[in-house]
């Protein structure tokens, strides 16, 4: 192997790591309620919602409707 192909090979490794570990963080929205101050709830990469750092074990999709069913405002 040349030198160029092993930078293209180590620039590829690098720009794969990368994009996998944005995949780890979570995706976060805020949410509020004429009962609550605003609070975000986020989706972790197991699916599930946290809120505040804790983790509900609930699914975030499920979590969600459940407070806009309550009458919070998620993502507005």
């Amino acid at each position: 192997m040349n030198r160029n192909n092993l930078l293209f090979i180590a620039g590829l490794f690098i720009l794969i790591f990368h994009a996998c570990k944005k995949d780890d963080s979570p995706s976060c929205v805020s949410c509020s309620s004429p009962q609550t101050s605003a609070f975000d709830v986020c989706e972790e990469s197991d699916g599930t919602a946290s809120v505040n750092g804790q983790n509900t074990g609930t699914n975030y999709s499920v979590y969600i409707n459940d407070l806009v069913t309550a009458g919070s405002n998620c993502g507005e």
